[in-house]
């Protein structure tokens, strides 16, 4: 009964991989004591005492379990930690090293090291490499350099394989992107929902901002204010089909958004946005969990601040990043909006 009515049962039970190294317990009746996200067969809880410590669970006499290991780092540590060398790997790489180098420099095979990558990051590998080789491009590109040193520094081998890529990661030509963006085009339009004002925007790539509001004049000055040197084109009845689309996702979440987005940031801010479209519709979690999924546990502010980047209301879903004990915190387009979101993902 007293284990029972500890809530630390409940979490054996789930095989809640957050509980490791914050408590263990011991089963008598096979002699072993576990991390609690044993994937051992469950136990009966009257065979099972719970430990504060590890040092109490080996004070049993019994030995350590065999498939959780619970005398050695929890698996959740041990990959988050390869994950964060892997990443230091790359970013300090002259070249971009392939995934059978990064998991033989880990001790790891290519297709595990893949996974567990993937899991923390909400990256694979190849895109981790190509979006750290775009930061790179970018701050080269601001630099005194031309463009031939900005292509070789970022680790490209040749110009010919930097240009087959330069428009996917800058969303337009190193020379337009040097200039800032003079002359980018940006098509947009403004809309309304049940939640007030919205305006969508469009690179030749995709879809580069949502933006909420009240004000349409404030939103098209948020615009102009985001890509300050692109030529802004009201758009015409084409586009008109696009923000109906989008619209329509606002008000249905559910039926999904079937555009290409052009999603700009630095290496570290498309791995927070990807972990959030990772996020189940109708769910959320907090900023803690996000950092913990990327591999950077550690790292909630910057987490915080790549939501604040976001230029994709709805589409890149910030608004399902809460606080750790729920409650709802800043949000760029309004706290109440933020509200009425997740209220209407939760009710679909």
């Amino acid at each position: 009964m007293a284990v029972l009515a500890d809530p630390r049962w409940a979490r054996i039970v789930a095989r809640d991989k957050t509980a490791d190294d914050q408590f263990w317990y011991a089963v008598s009746t096979t002699g072993v004591y576990c991390r609690p996200s044993c994937p051992s067969r469950g136990c009966n809880p009257k065979n099972v005492t719970i430990h504060d410590t590890l040092e109490d669970a080996r004070r049993t006499g019994f030995r350590p379990c065999k498939r959780c290991k619970p005398d050695g780092p929890a698996a959740e540590t041990v990959s988050a930690e390869l994950v964060t060398k892997a990443c230091r790997l790359i970013e300090d790489s002259e070249t971009a090293p392939s995934l059978t180098e990064l998991a033989a420099a880990l001790g790891l095979s290519p297709g595990y090291f893949h996974r567990i990558f993937k899991a923390r990051t909400g990256l694979t590998p190849k895109g981790y490499v190509a979006a750290h080789r775009a930061k790179r491009v970018r701050e080269a590109l601001v630099g005194e350099g031309s463009v031939t040193e900005a292509i070789y520094d970022a680790g490209f081998g040749s110009s010919g394989r930097f240009y087959e890529a330069s428009t996917a990661m800058l969303g337009m030509t190193p020379s337009s992107f040097r200039k800032g963006g003079v002359q980018e085009e940006i098509r947009f339009a403004i809309g309304e929902t049940t939640l007030g004002s919205i305006l969508v925007a469009s690179s030749a790539r995709g879809v580069a901002a949502i933006l909420l509001g009240d004000d349409p004049d404030e939103l098209a000055r948020d615009l102009q204010d985001r890509f300050p040197k692109a030529k802004l084109v009201g758009a015409d009845a084409d586009y008109e089909a696009v923000v109906a689309k989008v619209v329509g996702f606002v008000e249905a979440p559910q039926v999904g958004l079937d555009l290409p987005l052009d999603v700009r940031g630095t290496a570290f801010q498309q791995r927070v946005w990807q972990a959030l479209r990772d996020i189940p519709l109708g769910r959320t979690s907090s900023y803690m969990d996000v950092a913990e999924r990327i591999g950077l546990p550690s790292a909630t502010r910057a987490v915080a601040g790549a939501c604040a980047a976001n230029k994709l209301a709805i589409a890149i879903p910030c608004h399902r990043v809460v606080r750790s004990d729920g409650a709802l915190s800043g949000y760029a387009w309004g706290v109440e909006r933020k509200r009425a979101i997740l209220d209407r993902e939760q009710t679909t």
